[in-house]
C-alpha cells in the first residue's frame, strides 16, 4: 500500500482497535497468478507478537480456501470510515478534489485449524455480536442443525507478519480548510461522513 509518512499510522494498539471496530474485511489471496478475494468477518487475538493473529472461517465450496493451504502469503484490508472532500469546503476552492478514508492492511500465512478451532471461532464471533442484542441469540454448537452445517465451513488463523495503517484524513491541509471539511461533514445526515468528520477532530 502507498502510504505517505503524513498519513501513516504506526500505533499498533490504534489500529488493533481499529481491526476489531471494522472487523468485516476482505481477504485476498493469489495462486497461480489469479487474485481471489472474499469478504467475511475477522477476529483478532492480541496475544501473538508483534501483531496478533486473525481468526476467520470461510465455506468449504469456496475455491479460496485451496489459497488458503498453500502455505502462500495472505492480505486482509480493513476499511473504516471514507467519504468524497469537495474543493469548496476550503478556504480556496481552487483545489483538486480528494477522498478521505482509514484503512489498515495486514499480512500473514494463512493456517487451517481443526474442528475444535471452528465451533471456538463461532463461538467468540456470536458473542461479540449478540452482545449488544436484547435478547442475545444463544449459539448451541451441540444442536444437532448445527453438527451438521459445521462441515460446511472451514476455520482458519493468520499471524501477522505484517501490518500498515493509512488514515487519510486531511493532515496535508492547513488548519483553516481541515476546520471547514470538519464542520461541512459534521452537519451531514450521512453517519460515515459524520464518522469521517470525527477522526479528523
Amino acid at each position: 500500500m502507498y502510504v505517505p509518512k503524513l498519513f501513516a499510522v504506526e500505533d499498533v494498539p490504534r489500529l488493533q482497535d481499529f481491526m476489531e471496530e471494522f472487523n468485516f474485511a476482505t481477504l485476498v489471496t493469489q495462486r497461480d497468478g489469479e487474485l481471489t478475494a472474499s469478504h467475511i468477518p475477522f477476529l483478532l487475538d492480541r496475544g501473538a507478537e508483534p501483531y496478533g493473529t486473525l481468526r476467520a472461517h470461510i465455506a468449504i465450496r469456496n475455491p479460496q480456501l485451496k489459497d488458503l493451504q498453500s502455505d502462500a502469503r495472505a492480505l486482509v484490508i480493513f476499511q473504516g470510515p471514507h467519504t468524497y472532500i469537495s474543493p469548496s469546503w476550503y478556504v480556496n476552492p481552487e483545489n483538486v478534489p480528494t477522498w478521505n478514508y482509514t484503512v489498515v492492511h495486514a499480512y500473514g500465512v494463512p493456517k487451517i485449524g481443526n474442528k475444535a478451532a471452528m465451533v471456538q471461532f463461532l463461538r467468540d464471533l456470536v458473542g461479540k455480536h449478540e452482545k449488544s442484542l436484547e435478547p442475545p441469540w444463544d449459539f448451541d454448537p451441540n444442536a444437532d442443525w448445527v453438527q451438521k452445517l459445521l462441515p460446511e465451513i472451514v476455520a482458519f488463523e493468520i499471524q501477522i507478519e505484517k501490518l500498515e495503517g493509512k488514515f487519510k484524513l486531511n493532515q496535508n491541509r492547513r488548519p483553516e480548510d481541515r476546520a471547514g471539511v470538519i464542520e461541512t461533514l459534521s452537519k451531514s445526515d450521512d453517519p460515515l461522513q459524520r464518522a469521517v468528520a470525527s477522526l479528523m477532530r
